[in-house]
């Protein structure tokens, strides 16, 4: 039986195993305008930039499973990291050099860095719940979410400031490496790999039969969707859908993943009250508000508030869906791989489609496809029946 000071310090290395990703990712995030500007980029040759993170990101997700069965999740974790930290300064220097395909690459980078170690880190999440019997992914994702916070804040700063987008990328790359080293190290051994790749390979085709999984793929799918597009285009909507400064565009997104970590953080105490089922249509529903408001409303002020809105009904969308697949029977990381495999197709799919569509219509116009996703989410959620209800994060 591990020791508390074994969970509390593996606890401690897997928040900051979330926390690094959502820095860099926000900072990438919150100089999408001066990168777009520096790469002469259209809106549709800024979805193309994107699908580099989004293709990254799936490839990652789509091979964990594997190669979690055949390393174990320490291994795979380690190399995730350190290709989200190699990937950043490469963005950075493609922007400097105006390089769309060296851009692209940086993301593809990032994508398979947090695609291919997030499934390793939430099973390690779950494996916590499991010995505690308290929620933690909805914290451990809430880290990343605060990630994203500091990122976001220090790149509004940042794009303020007109600071080059190429020694910012550089600098949070370099400040984040003791960070990772440290959390590598604090995880321990991790979960081992699968002895019988045989039983793994089967339990992965049985979880593609089980309904009750295939519709909560359904709505990680849109919720993931809702989270995505607001991580891509929403710093370009309010520049370019509402007339923003980039640097108030910038703001907005702050506003956006501020709501998301303050969701999270206060996810274990909703989820023990209302359960999964109740809190994935209710998040359904208050993001797709925000996002109805953020598309419809002329007023500039009205519609960055609803962004919080917006953050909120994102926020647990992906830390709940996996924490029920995980808890869902046997086999937990076929399940988790699963679930998150069909989440990441909104991360596949939405950037070069919301491109071209904001190319057509607008990216407000665009947004629209991600409301009719939520209103499906929201239809389906009751038809989830709750599995094991965890009773809080702390």
């Amino acid at each position: 039986m591990p020791t508390t000071l074994t969970i509390a310090r593996r606890r401690t290395a897997l928040l900051l195993l979330f926390f690094v990703p959502g820095l860099e990712l926000a900072s990438w995030v919150s100089r999408t305008p001066a990168v777009r500007d520096l790469l002469h980029a259209s809106t549709a040759e800024m979805g193309l930039v994107l699908f580099g993170l989004s293709a990254g990101s799936m490839t990652g997700v789509l091979i964990s499973g594997a190669l979690i069965t055949r390393f174990g999740t320490r291994r795979v974790i380690t190399v995730g990291v350190g290709s989200v930290l190699a990937g950043l300064p490469l963005v950075g220097i493609g922007a400097w050099f105006a390089q769309s395909v060296l851009v692209a690459a940086g993301l593809l980078l990032i994508g398979l860095g947090v695609g291919g170690s997030e499934v390793a880190i939430n099973i390690e999440g779950a494996d916590v719940e499991r010995i505690t019997g308290r929620a933690v992914l909805p914290t451990l994702h809430g880290f990343y979410s605060l990630g994203t916070v500091l990122g976001a804040a220090l790149g509004l700063l940042l794009a303020a400031a007109g600071f080059p987008v190429v020694w910012h990328m550089i600098g949070i790359a370099a400040v984040s490496v003791p960070a990772a080293v440290v959390a590598v190290r604090w995880m321990g051994p991790g979960i081992d790999r699968d002895p019988s790749p045989v039983d793994g390979a089967a339990k992965g085709r049985r979880v593609w039969r089980d309904s009750r999984l295939l519709l909560l793929g359904v709505v990680i799918l849109a919720l993931a969707l809702a989270e995505g597009s607001a991580n891509d285009w929403l710093p370009l909507i309010m520049v370019d859908g509402h007339g923003l400064a980039p640097a108030l565009g910038s703001a907005v997104y702050l506003g956006f993943v501020a709501a998301m970590a303050a969701g999270r953080f206060a996810g274990g105490w909703f989820l023990a009250r209302f359960g999964r089922a109740a809190i994935l249509g209710g998040s359904a529903v208050v993001g797709g508000a925000g996002l109805a408001v953020v598309v419809a409303a002329d007023n500039n002020l009205v519609a960055g508030a609803a962004v919080v809105l917006w953050g909120l009904g994102a926020a647990l969308g992906f830390p709940v869906a996996l924490s029920a697949a995980a808890d869902s029977g046997p086999g937990s990381t076929a399940r988790v791989s699963l679930v998150a495999s069909i989440g990441y197709v909104a991360f596949l799919a939405g950037p070069p489609a919301l491109g071209l569509l904001g190319n057509h219509y607008g990216l407000r116009g665009a947004m629209v496809l991600v409301l009719a996703f939520l209103a499906v989410a929201a239809a389906v959620t009751p038809a989830l029946r709750a599995g094991r209800e965890l009773s809080s994060t702390t």
